[in-house]
Protein backbone atom coordinates (compact mmCIF):
# COMPACT_ATOMS: atom_id res chain seq x y z
CA UNK A 1 0.00 0.00 0.00
CA UNK A 2 1.34 3.01 -0.93
CA UNK A 3 0.86 6.65 0.66
CA UNK A 4 -2.91 7.36 1.07
CA UNK A 5 -4.54 10.34 -1.24
CA UNK A 6 -4.61 13.58 0.69
CA UNK A 7 -8.34 13.80 1.68
CA UNK A 8 -7.77 10.37 2.87
CA UNK A 9 -4.49 11.23 4.30
CA UNK A 10 -6.38 14.46 6.71
CA UNK A 11 -8.94 12.21 7.86
CA UNK A 12 -6.73 9.75 9.08
CA UNK A 13 -4.51 12.13 10.91
CA UNK A 14 -7.62 13.79 12.48
CA UNK A 15 -8.46 10.29 13.53
CA UNK A 16 -5.41 9.60 15.07
CA UNK A 17 -5.18 13.13 16.81
CA UNK A 18 -8.33 12.53 18.62
CA UNK A 19 -7.59 8.98 19.29
CA UNK A 20 -4.81 10.10 21.07
CA UNK A 21 -5.70 12.96 22.66
CA UNK A 22 -8.52 10.45 24.88
CA UNK A 23 -5.15 8.62 25.34
CA UNK A 24 -3.49 11.71 26.88
CA UNK A 25 -6.77 12.43 28.50
CA UNK A 26 -7.48 8.82 30.52
CA UNK A 27 -4.37 6.64 30.13
CA UNK A 28 -5.47 4.59 27.50
CA UNK A 29 -8.10 4.04 24.74
CA UNK A 30 -5.92 5.19 21.63
CA UNK A 31 -6.85 2.40 19.71
CA UNK A 32 -10.77 1.85 20.78
CA UNK A 33 -11.14 5.65 19.20
CA UNK A 34 -8.89 5.20 16.23
CA UNK A 35 -9.56 1.86 14.87
CA UNK A 36 -13.40 1.25 14.23
CA UNK A 37 -12.63 4.70 12.47
CA UNK A 38 -9.34 3.83 10.50
CA UNK A 39 -11.02 0.36 9.28
CA UNK A 40 -12.89 1.94 7.23
CA UNK A 41 -9.69 3.06 5.46
CA UNK A 42 -7.38 0.71 5.73
CA UNK A 43 -7.28 -3.03 6.43
CA UNK A 44 -7.31 -4.23 9.76
CA UNK A 45 -3.86 -6.44 9.06
CA UNK A 46 -2.35 -2.84 7.92
CA UNK A 47 -4.21 -0.77 10.65
CA UNK A 48 -3.19 -3.18 13.40
CA UNK A 49 0.59 -3.27 13.66
CA UNK A 50 0.59 1.11 11.94
CA UNK A 51 -1.20 1.63 15.55
CA UNK A 52 1.18 -0.34 17.38
CA UNK A 53 4.08 1.95 15.71
CA UNK A 54 2.60 4.91 17.66
CA UNK A 55 1.61 3.28 20.46
CA UNK A 56 5.42 2.55 21.43
CA UNK A 57 5.89 6.24 20.93
CA UNK A 58 2.92 7.59 23.29
CA UNK A 59 2.73 4.73 26.22
CA UNK A 60 6.84 5.28 26.66
CA UNK A 61 6.43 8.76 27.51
CA UNK A 62 3.09 8.11 29.75
CA UNK A 63 4.24 4.76 31.25
CA UNK A 64 8.38 5.57 32.04
CA UNK A 65 7.30 9.37 32.98
CA UNK A 66 5.46 7.79 35.80
CA UNK A 67 7.41 4.40 36.55
CA UNK A 68 7.60 5.63 40.08
CA UNK A 69 3.70 4.88 40.26
CA UNK A 70 3.72 1.27 38.41
CA UNK A 71 1.90 -1.26 40.58
CA UNK A 72 4.10 -3.65 40.03
CA UNK A 73 2.06 -6.82 41.93
CA UNK A 74 -1.52 -5.51 39.57
CA UNK A 75 0.58 -6.23 36.39
CA UNK A 76 2.47 -9.57 38.04
CA UNK A 77 -1.41 -11.15 38.77
CA UNK A 78 -2.25 -9.83 35.10
CA UNK A 79 0.74 -10.59 32.93
CA UNK A 80 0.86 -14.78 32.35
CA UNK A 81 -2.90 -14.85 31.30
CA UNK A 82 -1.80 -11.79 28.90
CA UNK A 83 0.46 -13.00 27.11
CA UNK A 84 -1.30 -16.09 26.75
CA UNK A 85 -3.81 -14.16 25.22
CA UNK A 86 -1.58 -12.37 23.22
CA UNK A 87 -0.65 -16.03 21.31
CA UNK A 88 -4.38 -16.29 21.03
CA UNK A 89 -4.88 -12.84 19.35
CA UNK A 90 -2.22 -13.07 16.92
CA UNK A 91 -3.24 -16.15 15.57
CA UNK A 92 -6.39 -15.32 14.87
CA UNK A 93 -5.47 -11.47 13.53
CA UNK A 94 -2.60 -13.42 10.95
CA UNK A 95 -5.63 -16.14 9.87
CA UNK A 96 -8.93 -15.00 10.20
CA UNK A 97 -11.18 -13.21 7.50
CA UNK A 98 -11.52 -9.54 7.58
CA UNK A 99 -15.33 -9.60 7.54
CA UNK A 100 -14.86 -12.03 10.78
CA UNK A 101 -12.31 -9.25 12.65
CA UNK A 102 -14.31 -6.20 11.37
CA UNK A 103 -17.66 -7.91 12.88
CA UNK A 104 -15.56 -8.58 16.31
CA UNK A 105 -14.05 -5.05 16.52
CA UNK A 106 -17.50 -3.70 15.46
CA UNK A 107 -18.94 -6.11 18.47
CA UNK A 108 -16.23 -5.15 20.87
CA UNK A 109 -16.50 -1.34 20.34
CA UNK A 110 -20.40 -1.51 20.39
CA UNK A 111 -20.36 -3.36 23.44
CA UNK A 112 -17.64 -1.35 25.22
CA UNK A 113 -19.07 1.94 24.02
CA UNK A 114 -22.38 1.03 25.53
CA UNK A 115 -21.25 -0.15 28.67
CA UNK A 116 -19.53 3.50 29.34
CA UNK A 117 -22.75 5.56 28.36
CA UNK A 118 -24.65 3.57 31.22
CA UNK A 119 -22.13 2.63 33.93
CA UNK A 120 -22.84 5.17 36.60
CA UNK A 121 -21.04 5.47 40.21
CA UNK A 122 -17.46 4.59 41.48
CA UNK A 123 -16.44 1.01 40.72
CA UNK A 124 -16.67 -1.31 43.52
CA UNK A 125 -13.46 -2.75 44.78
CA UNK A 126 -13.07 -6.54 43.42
CA UNK A 127 -10.78 -10.15 43.88
CA UNK A 128 -7.46 -10.75 42.56
CA UNK A 129 -9.37 -13.88 41.06
CA UNK A 130 -10.73 -11.66 38.36
CA UNK A 131 -7.03 -11.71 36.78
CA UNK A 132 -6.99 -14.22 34.78
CA UNK A 133 -10.31 -13.46 32.71
CA UNK A 134 -9.14 -9.58 32.84
CA UNK A 135 -5.84 -10.88 31.54
CA UNK A 136 -6.81 -13.51 29.15
CA UNK A 137 -9.74 -11.60 27.23
CA UNK A 138 -7.15 -8.06 27.67
CA UNK A 139 -4.63 -9.99 25.89
CA UNK A 140 -6.35 -11.52 23.03
CA UNK A 141 -7.92 -7.83 21.99
CA UNK A 142 -4.71 -6.20 22.64
CA UNK A 143 -2.92 -8.59 19.99
CA UNK A 144 -6.21 -8.37 17.68
CA UNK A 145 -6.81 -4.71 17.80
CA UNK A 146 -4.78 -3.32 19.95
CA UNK A 147 -7.87 -2.53 22.34
CA UNK A 148 -7.18 -4.50 25.60
CA UNK A 149 -6.94 -1.09 27.36
CA UNK A 150 -10.55 -0.63 28.69
CA UNK A 151 -10.49 -5.03 30.16
CA UNK A 152 -7.18 -3.72 31.91
CA UNK A 153 -8.84 -0.57 33.16
CA UNK A 154 -12.46 -2.45 34.23
CA UNK A 155 -9.92 -4.78 36.45
CA UNK A 156 -7.09 -2.43 37.38
CA UNK A 157 -10.21 0.45 38.30
CA UNK A 158 -11.29 -1.89 41.12
CA UNK A 159 -7.76 -2.62 42.59
CA UNK A 160 -6.34 0.85 42.47
CA UNK A 161 -8.31 3.74 44.00
CA UNK A 162 -5.20 6.48 43.13
CA UNK A 163 -5.98 7.78 39.83
CA UNK A 164 -1.93 8.50 39.48
CA UNK A 165 -1.55 5.23 40.14
CA UNK A 166 -4.05 3.62 37.67
CA UNK A 167 -3.10 5.88 35.11
CA UNK A 168 0.95 4.88 35.58
CA UNK A 169 0.23 1.05 35.79
CA UNK A 170 -2.28 1.35 32.52
CA UNK A 171 0.92 3.26 30.63
CA UNK A 172 3.27 0.52 32.05
CA UNK A 173 0.80 -2.44 30.75
CA UNK A 174 0.40 -0.72 26.89
CA UNK A 175 3.66 0.00 26.74
CA UNK A 176 5.08 -3.92 27.73
CA UNK A 177 2.40 -5.20 25.75
CA UNK A 178 3.38 -3.03 22.72
CA UNK A 179 6.90 -4.42 23.11
CA UNK A 180 5.58 -8.38 23.26
CA UNK A 181 3.30 -7.21 19.84
CA UNK A 182 6.19 -5.51 18.24
CA UNK A 183 8.09 -8.85 18.81
CA UNK A 184 5.10 -10.87 17.16
CA UNK A 185 4.04 -8.99 13.88
CA UNK A 186 7.79 -8.37 13.25
CA UNK A 187 7.87 -12.23 13.35
CA UNK A 188 4.70 -13.16 11.42
CA UNK A 189 5.55 -10.50 8.69
CA UNK A 190 3.26 -7.88 9.24
CA UNK A 191 5.65 -4.95 8.78
CA UNK A 192 6.55 -5.87 5.50
CA UNK A 193 3.57 -4.67 4.39
CA UNK A 194 4.38 -1.83 1.36
CA UNK A 195 4.10 1.85 3.18
CA UNK A 196 3.05 0.81 6.66
CA UNK A 197 6.17 2.21 8.42
CA UNK A 198 6.18 5.39 6.18
CA UNK A 199 2.51 5.92 7.01
CA UNK A 200 3.47 5.31 10.71
CA UNK A 201 6.64 7.49 11.05
CA UNK A 202 3.61 10.74 8.89
CA UNK A 203 1.72 9.89 11.75
CA UNK A 204 3.52 10.09 15.02
CA UNK A 205 3.67 13.79 15.12
CA UNK A 206 0.00 13.93 15.19
CA UNK A 207 -0.04 11.20 18.15
CA UNK A 208 2.35 13.36 20.10
CA UNK A 209 0.55 16.12 19.38
CA UNK A 210 -2.81 14.42 20.30
CA UNK A 211 -1.28 13.09 23.92
CA UNK A 212 -0.29 16.47 24.48
CA UNK A 213 -3.70 17.88 23.85
CA UNK A 214 -5.16 15.45 26.18
CA UNK A 215 -3.04 15.32 29.13
CA UNK A 216 -3.60 18.89 29.19
CA UNK A 217 -6.99 18.92 28.79
CA UNK A 218 -6.73 16.08 31.91
CA UNK A 219 -5.79 18.53 34.71
CA UNK A 220 -8.18 21.58 33.02
CA UNK A 221 -11.63 19.54 32.96
CA UNK A 222 -13.48 16.59 34.24
CA UNK A 223 -13.36 13.99 31.00
CA UNK A 224 -16.65 12.85 31.39
CA UNK A 225 -18.43 15.19 28.70
CA UNK A 226 -15.94 14.12 26.27
CA UNK A 227 -15.42 10.71 26.82
CA UNK A 228 -19.44 10.90 26.41
CA UNK A 229 -19.07 12.09 22.92
CA UNK A 230 -16.39 9.64 21.79
CA UNK A 231 -18.38 6.60 22.95
CA UNK A 232 -21.47 8.14 20.68
CA UNK A 233 -19.08 8.44 18.01
CA UNK A 234 -17.94 4.74 18.62
CA UNK A 235 -21.38 3.89 18.54
CA UNK A 236 -22.23 4.95 15.11
CA UNK A 237 -18.64 3.57 14.20
CA UNK A 238 -19.10 0.00 15.64
CA UNK A 239 -22.26 -0.26 14.31
CA UNK A 240 -20.89 0.61 10.68
CA UNK A 241 -18.43 -2.33 11.14
CA UNK A 242 -21.18 -4.65 12.09
CA UNK A 243 -22.63 -3.28 8.94
CA UNK A 244 -20.20 -3.86 6.67
CA UNK A 245 -19.28 -7.49 8.39
CA UNK A 246 -22.33 -8.91 7.32
CA UNK A 247 -22.05 -7.52 3.86
CA UNK A 248 -18.84 -9.20 3.61
CA UNK A 249 -16.44 -7.06 4.72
Amino acid sequence: MTLLPWPELLGVALTVLLAYSVFGLTGFGANVVALPLLAHVLPLKFAVPMLLVLDLFTASTLGLKNRKRIQWHEMQRLLPWLLLGMLIGVTLLSKAPESVLLGCLGTFVLAYAGWSLLSKGPPRPTSTRWALPAGLVGGTFTALFGTGGPVYTLYLARRLADVADLRATMGGIVFGSALVRLVLFTAGGFYSQAGLLTLAAVLVPCAFAGYLIGSRMHTRLSPQRLVQAVWLLLVVSGSSLLLRSWRGG
